[in-house]
């Protein structure tokens, strides 16, 4: 078990078929003790009594909205109280909107951006000081293909800035506080199967996009959900400021 006797957090991590739902499963089958944070308290909450049981106790899911920075710092609060130390930090929640550049609002902005860039801020914040202080941790941040190749599957323009945007703040975090011995890294997943995009694609829209992913199928949440395992665990001890792409192949660069 590559997490035995860990402990994590993933933001985000409430939704039935979600990319930080099957993180926190797949983290809990390798041992670690995990904290679910999600702005719904008791999806959070029964998320983590469904999660395999590990000898470091029992896993804990709360209320937190990554958007608000009080929100943030009393869920970290919380959690440091219940878990005693936090070795790593999934920054992945997030939100989307299918608008084009001219339909974008001022609310739509703000909403995206606050969600999908700045709770990685809010989060990072709530976190970092204790992970400088007990000697280290490794942070993994969701970022998207959509902010490398401009968009172009459900996100708008505003969500690809927004993802652009946790790729520099990203590479910031890990260039600041790797002398700390904190790690941070990007995720940029393609096209996974979850229930953001659930319902959303037509049989024909579903070929379409295969035939431009040279692996021939879309992702799972658990293929993402392996790259946050690898990051959060001793395996990526030499990388910080990475971006991995998981995507198929749709974009190789």
């Amino acid at each position: 078990m590559l997490l035995k006797g860990k402990t994590a957090v993933i933001s985000g991590g409430a939704s039935r078929r979600g990319i930080g739902r099957a993180t926190a499963q797949l983290f809990a089958e390798h041992g670690a003790r995990v904290a679910i944070l999600d702005i719904d308290a008791d999806a959070a909450a029964d998320a983590a009594s469904n999660l395999p049981g590990v000898e470091a106790g029992r896993h804990i899911g709360l209320h937190c909205d990554v958007a608000n920075r009080a929100s943030c710092g009393e869920a970290a609060a919380n959690v440091i109280e219940a878990f005693g130390s936090v070795g790593s930090l999934i920054n992945n929640a997030g939100i989307t909107q299918p608008v084009t550049t001219l339909d974008i609002t001022e609310a739509d902005w703000n909403r995206i951006v606050a969600v999908n860039m700045t709770g990685v801020l809010f989060l990072s914040q709530a976190f970092i000081p204790h992970m400088r202080d007990n000697g280290g941790g490794s942070i993994a941040c969701m970022s998207s293909v959509s902010a490398q190749r401009g968009g172009g599957i459900f996100g708008g323009p505003h969500y690809s800035a927004a993802k652009a945007g946790v790729l520099g703040l990203a590479k910031a975090m890990a260039r600041e506080f790797g002398p700390a011995g904190i790690r941070v890294n990007s995720v940029t997943p393609g096209l996974i199967q979850t229930d953001i995009t659930g319902g959303k694609l037509t049989d024909q829209m579903r070929t379409d996009i295969i035939k431009g992913i040279p692996l021939s199928r879309l992702g799972e949440a658990s293929d993402v959900a392996n790259i946050y395992l690898f990051l959060a665990s001793d395996l990526s001890a030499y990388v910080t400021g990475a971006v991995i792409d998981v995507n198929g192949g749709m974009l190789i660069h």
